[in-house]
């Protein structure tokens, strides 16, 4: 894979416009942060059945986490790449925002490779527990087994490429800041993806932010409450005990009581400091990682836009950065989509921004 990236840069919206885009502005009547986010849940997007082709991969211990291959539109046409696409807190393979950027990808000519972590959507049989902000033991699999996918697309394979919406994009900068000889991506996008856990903990706090600290602790509760393997007796009277959250009421004491001691941290701070992929971390491992184009809304009501904006001003070499004004938590719905037809202007852009980087230098596969 080769480490050449010359137009790499932090930027403003010029990049929007580099790749043909408008720069961001709100679509009309979804003016601010919180209508941005909650744009896909109270408006219903048009997707068509899901007919993605399950498929399951072993991550150790008997587990399997499930995923859904996309062939690029339209059909039979030969992939440009491979695009492993990765849901957010609380999601799922099958969640709109998530759907609908993979059929952007889809009709921008890449094959999609939609994974449900640990625990989610349909993949709640296949494995116990539940996912982390960093979870390099079924990450490192799912990348190898993703690499071996995208060798099969075509005569010499095609690249792997990644995007992350939200907490996905943590996970995906996690695994690769694991360490030489991890199984690797070409290109990498993140959309609102927290760089410090304990930041963004902070913010979903706040009281504005109440309503979605309760929906993401609705979701989290089921999710682990539905894991067929069992809960212990001491977690089920925390998720359960004797109210409609339980004794639970906040992400952290979430991460506090499951997230972290599952996944062998030695407390909730231990966790977030260790799973967060801060400006020093990637500063040091600049090597490692592939072009990585990180977009993110400074109005973002859950993830604070503040270590974002230390990533762009320090300018690291492979890594772009576009901050807009607006846009809340992986919204991005401009006033373009409607005359555009395909997605909405993160979709795009990912696309667009992921079709350049082939251009501008064509990667081989096998990493």
């Amino acid at each position: 894979m080769p480490r050449s990236r010359p137009w790499a840069r932090a930027v403003d919206q010029t990049l929007a416009l580099d790749l043909g885009l408008q720069p961001f502005r709100p679509r009309r009547h979804w003016f601010n942060g919180d209508l941005q986010t909650l744009r896909d849940t109270l408006r219903t997007v048009a997707l068509g059945p899901d007919q993605g082709e399950p498929i399951t991969i072993p991550v150790g211990g008997g587990d399997q986490l499930l995923a859904l291959f996309d062939p690029p539109l339209p059909a039979g046409s030969e992939p440009l790449a491979l695009v492993l696409l990765l849901h957010g807190l609380g999601g799922s393979s099958d969640r709109e925002g998530l759907r609908r950027m993979g059929q952007t990808l889809q009709q921008a000519g890449f094959a999609v490779l939609r994974l449900n972590l640990r625990g989610a959507g349909a993949g709640r049989p296949l494995a116990r527990g539940t996912y982390a902000a960093s979870c390099n033991r079924d990450l490192l699999p799912v990348l190898a087994r993703a690499r071996q996918l995208a060798d099969q697309l075509a005569s010499g394979g095609r690249p792997l490429l990644g995007v992350g919406l939200s907490l996905g994009g943590t996970l995906l900068l996690n695994a690769l800041l694991a360490g030489e000889g991890s199984p690797g991506l070409d290109g990498l996008v993140c959309i609102s993806s927290p760089l410090d856990l304990d930041a963004c903990s902070r913010q979903i706090e706040r009281p504005r932010n109440r309503v979605y600290q309760r929906w993401l602790l609705r979701r989290l509760l089921a999710q682990t409450l539905a894991d067929p393997f069992g809960v212990t007796p001491a977690e089920r009277e925390l998720l359960e005990g004797h109210a409609p959250l339980g004794r639970l009421r906040s992400l952290r004491a979430f991460d506090a009581a499951i997230t972290a001691p599952r996944w062998g941290y030695g407390s909730v701070d231990d966790y977030y400091a260790k799973a967060s992929p801060l400006l020093p971390l990637l500063e040091g491992a600049a090597a490692r990682l592939p072009s990585t184009l990180l977009v993110h809304a400074a109005d973002d009501p859950w993830v604070p836009v503040a270590p974002i904006r230390r990533v762009a001003e320090a300018e690291l070499r492979g890594i772009d950065v576009l901050i807009t004004p607006q846009g809340g938590h992986n919204g991005f719905h401009a006033r373009c989509d409607a005359a555009a037809g395909q997605g909405c202007w993160g979709d795009r852009l990912t696309a667009r921004w992921l079709s350049r980087l082939l251009a501008a230098a064509p990667l081989a596969s096998g990493g």
